[in-house]
């Protein structure tokens, strides 16, 4: 079967570098750490007091106060990017048939803010007192839910819930769609807002996340030997993916091609990868394998990257399967080293990432780089950025549950 080309040609975010994509990417490749104490809430109970938080997002402002109240923080973020995604890709779907235009999104765990709100309502003041509209604002798919909504898309409307790897699979799932020829156009991405307490402690409790709160800029270290676990964030990263052809019927602006997908399942441990990388290993070969390239076509690899220790290790080790010899010509950065673990919306904003390196030939740096641990021996871009032609790259998300999915993004030609 030959199927029908992908194009990327919106791009909308909210992340703890900010709102706005063209200056997200600016600090980026300047390496402006987004991690600080968090605000939120009051952390000094917890081990770890830090976070990737998204400041200075009004919802009321942005979205009116009556969208802003009956949304959970996260299904607020998904809206924002959405929106934006849509503005930056100048699609009108007044001009296109609903029923083949989309949304498919990743979400690990959904509205926390209201789920931990309404316990507390529950266990002081009883079943009574609890909101009506509990349930559609905890719900995780309610942040797909709103945006065929506001858009009136009336095609596929899905959510995908695989822990990190949420984002990726949801894009993969609607790059299917629209090879197959069932829709034109899908938003895809993925949305997460767990930067809160209940949340934060189940972490903190599972001993994941760095203790680094004296020095917060410097906590997530992705394949640093002094790596002492991830930092939480939280945000949205959101792409209007279209059939090729309609992107050029209508004219529009291609960031990038997304050329395949490939997912699998470690199959071993509910939290922790395989020592030999063998389902990550899996997801990459299976990506480059449904983009039709070879490892030696590949310039650039956006790792999951997260600054565990035995995650780190696995990743590199499972690169060094894939790539061979050519592993060692490999530009590799991890996003998270400057906004933390989006957790279900990473994949999202690391889609929008590689396909910014593709469109510019330029790879931002992993910072906090200081002292590479000896078992990740990759290229990892320390520092600062670097020009680099960029033809074809992989974004890497790994979840726990075993779940893996790898992304190509090709440059356009």
């Amino acid at each position: 079967m030959k199927y029908r080309r992908v194009a990327i040609t919106g791009l909308g975010l909210v992340t703890p570098l900010g709102m706005h994509v063209p200056r997200f990417w600016q600090e980026l490749c300047a390496g402006t750490s987004g991690v600080s104490t968090i605000e939120r809430f009051d952390p000094a109970a917890f081990r770890s007091r830090i976070g990737g938080e998204v400041k200075d997002f009004e919802p009321e402002k942005i979205l009116g106060v009556r969208e802003a109240r009956r949304l959970d923080r996260f299904a607020q973020f998904a809206l924002v990017a959405g929106r934006a995604a849509v503005a930056d890709s100048a699609l009108d779907f007044s001009g296109e048939d609903p029923c083949r235009c989309g949304v498919s999104l990743g979400c690990s765990v959904g509205g926390m803010t209201e789920f931990e709100e309404q316990h507390d309502r529950y266990r002081t003041s009883g079943p009574g007192r609890l909101s009506p509209f509990m349930i559609p604002r905890f719900m995780p798919n309610a942040a797909s839910g709103t945006l065929s909504i506001e858009l009136g898309l009336q095609g596929p409307n899905t959510t995908i819930s695989t822990a990190c790897a949420s984002a990726n699979q949801a894009v993969e799932h609607a790059l299917g769609l629209l090879r197959s020829g069932q829709v034109d156009v899908m938003l895809s991405g993925g949305a997460e807002a767990a930067l809160t307490p209940l949340a934060l402690g189940g972490f903190c409790a599972a001993r994941s996340l760095s203790t680094r709160n004296d020095d917060p800029r410097r906590a997530s270290r992705p394949f640093d030997r002094d790596r002492d676990g991830f930092v939480l964030g939280e945000g949205a990263g959101i792409v209007v993916l279209e059939a090729w052809e309609h992107a050029e019927r209508r004219g529009a602006t291609i960031y990038a091609e997304l050329l395949g997908a490939g997912t699998s399942s470690d199959a071993y441990h509910i939290a922790a990868p395989h020592p030999d990388a063998r389902g990550a290993i899996r997801a990459m070969r299976l990506a480059l394998d449904d983009a039709g390239r070879n490892p030696a076509d590949v310039q650039y690899v956006n790792a999951h990257g997260t600054s565990t220790d035995v995650g780190d290790v696995c990743e590199t080790l499972a690169i060094r399967q894939v790539f061979g010899e050519h592993a060692g010509r490999l530009a590799v950065s991890s996003t998270k080293s400057m906004i933390g673990h989006l957790l279900g919306a990473a994949g999202g904003v690391e889609l929008i990432v590689t396909a910014l390196s593709v469109r510019d030939g330029l790879v931002h740096p992993t910072i906090n780089l200081d002292a590479p641990d000896p078992a990740c021996d990759l290229d990892y871009v320390p520092g600062a950025a670097r020009p680099l032609a960029i033809d074809c790259a992989v974004s890497n998300s790994f979840g726990f549950g075993g779940h893996n999915c790898s992304l190509v993004v090709g440059r356009v030609k």
